[in-house]
């Protein structure tokens, strides 16, 4: 039986990056304390255990110290307090992923000699508002009033990211850490973050968030691609950090889902109405959330009015999302995955530029798993 000699801190350092309690670590590793007092060594199977509990990297224990792992973007919180809060083990692994995807995804553009993007960082932060939402639409396709052309707000939201997707912008959407559905994203630690670039920008959406603030999600991580910053950031109750870049995305957000003018022009036929939020998400094609979100940006309300408005629809949303999560695997995996990633990884295996374990690391989906995948996405036959 193989034991392992462990550094102690390594093993504190694991517990506290897992954000686990030690009430379950003890429960789930009797000899816990044991090993920390190095009164006993833990076995190469326990060790490999803990590992996988602590969502920790194999390797790591055999550090002579912790490693420092730090979030390689910003993280903006609307309540900007004094406390440090540091990014968990879920938010690092999952950015850590999207940046090896985003790495190769480049290098494979590059090397078929794909142009670089000139949208990616076209606009500063101090630039009009009104300038850079147009300019967001205009390149989408889509022409003004686009979203009252469709039947609801879903509907338009599927056609946003298709647009967006159509101009080679990875979009991601995923509510846990790749495929462990164990490990759940906390929509207060984050609501999506950017990883900018000029060949292949890549768009993080939490699904474990209310799909009618993920539009605006989308938005405003839409603007960060334009001022060329990446971050991540918590838009809680859909509010900006104090900081001026984010200040800047949620005023794009804004205007790009519901233009000033035609709010102003229409807000006095149901500014007395008891649905009013809702008359005006009709009329935008956006969620009732957004809706109330521009009345307040425009101060058309006060904000008492919006939050009591927002947590009752939060609620409702939370509860409507877990009611009606798609069960079907391989729609829910086009998304995690995404669409525009996963045609290039599926292209490049066809081609011969990758090999299948490659493309099954790149897209955690293995085996019949991934040719099943790229079936279902219409690239069956040869070269799978």
């Amino acid at each position: 039986m193989t034991r392992v000699h462990v550094n102690p801190e390594i093993l504190e350092w694991a517990v506290k990056r897992s954000g686990k309690s030690l009430e379950a670590i003890k429960k789930n590793f009797p000899k816990f304390e044991y090993w920390m007092k190095r009164g006993e060594l833990p076995t190469f199977k326990q060790l490999e255990k803990f590992a996988n509990f602590t969502f920790t990297p194999f390797g790591y224990f055999f550090l002579k110290e912790p490693p420092e792992e730090k979030l390689p973007i910003p993280l903006y919180r609307t309540k900007n307090d004094s406390v440090e809060v540091d990014p968990s083990a879920n938010l690092k692994d999952t950015v850590y992923t999207m940046e090896r995807r985003q790495d190769w995804m480049r290098e494979y553009l590059i090397d078929n000699e794909e142009h670089p993007l000139k949208f990616v960082g076209k606009y500063k932060i101090t630039d009009d508002y009104l300038t850079v939402a147009e300019d967001i639409r205009r390149t989408l396709g889509l022409k003004k009033g686009w979203a009252a052309e469709c039947k609801t707000w879903q509907e338009a939201f599927r056609l946003f990211i298709r647009k967006v997707e159509e101009q080679r912008i990875i979009v991601v959407i995923n509510g846990v850490v790749g495929n462990n559905n164990y490990r759940k994203l906390d929509v207060n630690e984050f609501r999506g973050f950017v990883l900018v670039d000029e060949y292949a920008p890549l768009i993080f959406i939490n699904g474990a968030d209310g799909k009618a603030a993920q539009m605006f999600t989308l938005a405003h991580e839409l603007a960060h691609v334009w001022f060329g910053a990446s971050a991540a950031f918590d838009l809680e109750s859909l509010q900006p950090a104090d900081a001026n870049i984010e200040e800047a995305c949620n005023r794009v957000a804004a205007e790009f889902l519901v233009p000033e003018k035609e709010l102003l022009d229409f807000w006095p036929e149901v500014r007395e109405e008891p649905d009013r939020f809702q008359l005006v998400a009709r009329y935008f094609k956006v969620s009732e959330i957004v809706s109330a979100r521009r009345a307040l940006d425009l101060k058309l309300i006060t904000k008492n009015e919006f939050f009591e408005f927002y947590q009752s629809q939060y609620v409702n949303q939370q509860r409507e999302n877990r009611e009606s999560s798609d069960g079907n695997f391989y729609y829910t995996s086009l998304y995690r995955v995404g669409r525009v990633f996963a045609e290039a990884v599926i292209n490049a295996v066809k081609d011969g530029q990758l090999l299948h374990h490659e493309a099954y690391r790149l897209t955690g989906l293995q085996g019949k798993t991934f040719i099943e995948f790229a079936e279902r996405l219409g690239f069956g036959g040869n070269g799978l």
